[in-house]
């Protein structure tokens, strides 16, 4: 190692560290710290002086501490050891892992074998991002070996069917070998050919999700709440249930208790789609709160970047992160340790820019290999002491294409999931309701059209009626709060711990909605035709009430069933 790698630690400050005599390194590059062996990144160059940021406990470094070079920036290593894996903030293997869920160490990963299958043949050409050759993996989903993103050419070697390790050769391109494993910078993006505009909605099986503020592919959302208020539970639930072919779930800097119990229920949790673990097809980032705080900055930028390597192979990769304001916590830390000039509340100047970039790398693209794939992001937002006009959460609001709030009135009147319906949005409901007219359901937009009707009502009414009493209004205004309780308690409450509830498919979601929509409608035509208000008020609706929860998740025609029989009820009146 010449002298020219080599420096001197001149001063420690938390995770802050400052070397001298550090010749030539450049801005981002790697530098490791003393025996030890910590992780660090140039962050400022001032003279001879180079500022690190540190990933892990800097106990134990000191001035005069050697610091070398190592002319990388911070990447990571990719594999098929991922899916059904646990790893830190910088994709680590966490050596400690819970038993039923063994995250592969080094030396494990060393070890371990794959089923390799060829694609290609000796001479075929072999573009960038091409397949050339696929591992058989638990879970249902095939982990594709690729043409790296640099080569360019022909296949001139291909080895054969069988079982080898990570860093065996599997075949050859224009001279250059290709194994399973591939090292990215984490805060680069991966290339593709070009960006889609896509408008299938990500179903998450959540019906106020589902049916009032959806989700495209390659889109992103928000989850903004105070403590409390289920961002996590939510976040677990279409973490559980959505239709993405991989999940890569970031614990950023959140509490300890709660990614073990998240870890737990995917022991639990069969996969619809193959009938084994659900954790197979699931990368778990875990960078809890009583870990290194500074690697919480990369562990955003690591779960992005295993979700694009996957997207590359042409899959729909969904990337939630609990919670960015953690990450945004640990990037105001670091500045005010380096002396930069605090902006609002001592965030740093750049974080706008620093949010828009981490949600920027979310979307639907095609490929260097000419697939179509996809990485949608969705970001939990812990404004301190709920306060959403905090600049994390209004910053967020303006790249974001959905956000989900969590009311915590909602929360505390054990209404699950506590999304409220008036301070939440979906920027892309017109291109939803175009795919579902395309693919049989037309009536989707309209649906939701006249449930956000309702609901709106219903909250102007309930203002009314705390001042005058309910009985004060007319009997038409009456049957509106009876018809607003129907669509909040019927279609978007939903229970996580049922097995009939925790997860409804669309058209079951669409029948239980119009079912309220259409007992609104019956309840109205009762009015109109003389029926008084306080016998709808008092009026059985248990047949509505209970059907999410006694019916199976895609029982669609029950609930239709059910429909008939309470509409009969209510024309009888």
């Amino acid at each position: 190692m010449t002298d020219e790698r080599r420096g001197v630690v001149a001063r420690v400050n938390g995770p802050l560290v400052e070397v001298d005599g550090m010749a030539g390194v450049a801005m981002a590059e790697m530098v490791d710290l003393g025996a030890q062996h910590i992780p660090a990144e140039v962050v400022a160059i001032s003279g001879s002086r180079t500022t690190l940021q540190a990933y892990e406990y800097t106990g134990g470094v000191a001035p005069g501490t050697a610091a070398t070079r190592l002319g990388q920036g911070l990447s990571a290593t990719m594999g098929p050891w991922l899916l059904g894996g646990v790893f830190d903030g910088l994709l680590r293997p966490l050596p400690r892992g819970p038993i039923w869920l063994p995250p592969a160490t080094s030396e494990e990963t060393a070890s371990r074998t794959w089923p390799w299958r060829p694609l290609v043949k000796p001479g075929d050409p072999a573009s960038r991002g091409a397949t050339l050759g696929a591992l058989g993996l638990d879970g249902g989903v095939e982990y594709l070996v690729l043409v790296p993103a640099f080569v360019d050419g022909r296949v001139s070697a291909v080895s054969p069917c069988g079982d080898y390790r990570a860093d065996d050769e599997l075949a050859r391109v224009d001279d250059i070998a290709v194994t399973m494993t591939t090292r990215w910078p984490i805060r680069r993006p991966r290339p593709y050919v070009r960006r889609l505009r896509t408008d299938e909605p990500l179903v998450t099986g959540q019906r106020v999700l589902d049916n009032l503020f959806p989700l495209t592919l390659g889109g992103t959302a928000a989850v903004p709440g105070g403590f409390g208020t289920g961002k996590t539970l939510l976040l677990q639930q279409v973490a559980k249930w959505c239709s993405a072919d991989v999940i890569v779930y970031v614990g950023c800097g959140e509490r300890g208790n709660e990614m073990s119990d998240l870890l737990e229920d995917f022991t639990e949790l069969v996969d619809p789609r193959s009938g084994g673990l659900l954790a197979h097809r699931t990368v778990i980032v875990a960078n809890t709160s009583n870990m290194p705080m500074m690697a919480r900055e990369s562990s955003v930028y690591s779960g992005i970047t295993v979700a694009e390597h996957f997207r590359d192979m042409g899959y729909r990769a969904v990337v939630i992160a609990d919670s960015t304001s953690r990450w945004a916590e640990a990037l105001r830390e670091f500045s005010s340790r380096s002396g930069a000039m605090p902006a609002e509340e001592g965030y740093p100047a750049d974080l706008s820019s620093s949010i828009a970039a981490f949600y920027e790398r979310a979307g639907a693209v095609v490929t260097l290999g000419g697939t179509t794939g996809s990485v949608t992001v969705i970001g939990a937002v812990s404004p301190p002491g709920g306060d959403l006009s905090e600049p994390v959460t209004t910053l967020t609001q303006r790249y974001v294409r959905g956000l989900w709030t969590l009311d915590h009135d909602l929360a505390y009147a054990r209404h699950y999931p506590a999304v409220s319906w008036s301070g939440s949005f979906a920027r892309d409901t017109a291109q939803v309701d175009a795919w579902y007219a395309r693919n049989g359901e037309p009536g989707w937009g309209r649906r939701r059209a006249r449930l956000a009707d309702l609901l709106a009502e219903g909250d102007r009414l309930a203002a009314l009626a705390e001042l005058m009493g309910a009985t004060s209004l007319p009997d038409r205004e009456r049957v509106a709060l009876v018809a607003s309780r129907l669509v909040r308690e019927a279609v978007l409450q939903q229970s996580a711990v049922d097995a009939n509830d925790a997860y409804c498919t669309p058209a079951k979601g669409a029948a239980l909605a119009d079912f309220a929509l259409d007992a609104s409608d019956e309840c109205r035509a009762a009015v109109d035709r003389g029926v008084p208000a306080a016998t709808l008020e008092n009026f059985d609706f248990s047949n509505l009430l209970r059907a999410a929860r006694e019916t199976p998740p895609d029982d669609a025609a029950e609930i239709q069933r059910r429909r008939a029989v309470l509409l009969d009820a209510l024309k009888a009146l």
